[in-house]
């Protein structure tokens, strides 16, 4: 048994670890996205059962994830929770096409400033969102709306005794999470989430007090096929670019995660591809199950190595404890305060805003920088597949700009032609620069224009250069003469 399965001790203790961190989180992220609880669990499972079987990355864990929170709970309230399967069908189906096709390697060519853009807009919005779920209070629908209704929710708070209750909770997860990093590291054995929302749970009961726990309708009472009314909501075009966000960014965080888990163990290096088909079939069960979407995530990945992982086999053992605490313990979760859930991903929003990075990126990057501001509060101002599409097109303008990096050198020296060197990238986005040079020259002078030393000169400037050197010459002096590369 040694021989052929020499790394199970420690696949099997890793395995604990991360079901321990998963239960929260896949309990918490399901509440959150206005799902049943049992779903996130579902997903959880699917994750470790099915994703985790398959190739890709070894050591990288599945299931839902803080980041789709936001995108789950907007389609949720659109389209309604018995849809959701067929958008994460989809989306899952999409993902094994790109797979087979072998575009997964391309997610890494995504900027990372949008990507990180986007997770941190993400961030603000779970953090302003969860805020009135630890207070008891509803939400509003917007990104711009949770965080402006902020002060209000406050002041409301402060005059109910159950909402400043709820309120404690949640801020007293948050206290747990935080301060559970400080012990010793054998206490810290067990994860500083499942502690708190352990440690919640019984001051809920031990002084009573009034806050919302969760609802329970067990596991098999949540699991249902998409129907075909599910499948008649296809023909809303709506629901389509629902389906291409769940696609483009389940895909972009896993893919991602992958990155940063190859930087934390020296083992196989992921197969991009494989793993967009690992994600892919995930996606499809999932959807199969009206479960929520899944994607790759950092938080269980890395408790995963850390715990001392070395093969695939410690992610699929989580997807079979995950499953034993849904079928023999679901009354377990009825104890569950809300609030204490909205604490942990408060905690996981704001993990999601990457501080260090805008600050370096300021230093160094300025134009990066602005891009991942920018697409954060277009998320925020907007939705998040709009966000990241601003985002994606103000990094692609920016890439544009400073390709078509273009230096113009003019030499008059009072006789004769007048010199114009134009060297580097000639593009439409450099045109007005160039003519407002060419046009600022001496109508009654001979020009020497001389493109050797250009790299590159799209069609818009070459049509713009033969325009402006027939102009020139018909003006009565000699006519423009022109010096290319060989």
């Amino acid at each position: 048994m040694t021989t052929k399965y020499p790394h199970l001790r420690q696949d099997f203790l890793a395995s604990i670890v991360v079901f321990l961190v998963a239960v929260p989180l896949c309990v918490g992220v399901a509440v959150a996205s206005g799902v049943p609880a049992e779903l996130g669990l579902v997903t959880g499972i699917v994750g470790g059962l099915v994703t985790g079987f398959l190739p890709g990355s070894s050591l990288q864990v599945s299931g839902p994830a803080a980041g789709l929170t936001v995108l789950v709970f907007e389609a949720v309230s659109e389209f309604g929770v018995g849809t959701l399967g067929v958008i994460v069908l989809m989306a899952g189906l999409f993902q094994l096409a790109m797979g087979f096709f072998k575009i997964g390697r391309w997610f890494r060519a995504i900027s990372v400033s949008v990507v990180e853009g986007m997770l941190c807009g993400i961030g603000l919005v779970i953090i302003a969102g969860q805020i009135y779920a630890a207070a008891g209070l509803k939400a509003p629908q917007t990104g711009i709306g949770k965080i402006a209704g902020l002060p209000g929710a406050f002041a409301d708070a402060l005059g109910s005794s159950k909402a400043l209750a709820s309120l404690a909770i949640g801020a007293g997860t948050i206290a747990v999470i935080v301060l559970w990093t400080r012990l010793p590291k054998a206490v810290r054995s067990v994860p500083g989430a499942l502690a708190a929302v352990v440690l919640a749970t019984l001051a809920t009961l031990a002084l009573g007090l009034p806050v919302a726990t969760v609802e329970v309708e067990g596991l098999f009472g949540v699991v249902q096929l998409p129907g075909a009314d599910a499948f008649g909501e296809l023909a809303t075009p709506a629901i389509w670019g629902t389906i291409v966000a769940f696609t483009l960014i389940a895909s972009a965080e896993s893919l991602f995660s992958a990155a940063a888990v190859d930087r934390l163990h020296d083992g196989p290096r992921t197969e991009y591809d494989k793993e967009m088909v690992a994600q892919g079939v995930g996606n499809t069960v999932c959807g199969l199950l009206g479960a929520l979407p899944m994607t790759a995530v950092i938080v269980r990945s890395s408790a995963n190595v850390n715990a001392g992982a070395k093969t695939k086999a410690s992610r699929v053992l989580h997807g079979a404890w995950l499953l034993l605490f849904a079928a023999a313990l679901p009354s377990a979760l009825a104890l569950v305060p809300i609030p204490a859930l909205a604490g942990i991903l408060v905690h996981a929003g704001w993990k999601l805003i990457p501080f260090r990075q805008i600050t370096a990126l300021w230093r160094g990057h300025k134009g990066e920088a602005l891009i991942l501001v920018v697409t954060a509060v277009s998320i925020v101002a907007v939705n998040m597949f709009e966000g990241v599409l601003i985002g994606l097109a103000l990094s692609v303008v920016k890439t544009a700009w400073e390709a078509s990096h273009l230096k113009t050198e003019i030499v008059d020296k009072g006789a004769g032609p007048v010199q114009v060197h134009l060297t580097g990238n000639a593009t439409f986005l450099r045109l007005p620069k160039i003519l407002d040079s060419l046009e600022a020259l001496p109508q009654d002078r001979p020009v020497e224009l001389d493109l050797s030393g250009l790299h590159h000169l799209d069609h818009a400037c070459r049509t713009a250069l033969r325009n402006w050197a027939e102009r020139h010459s018909s003006a009565g002096t000699e006519p423009v003469r022109v010096t290319t590369a060989a």
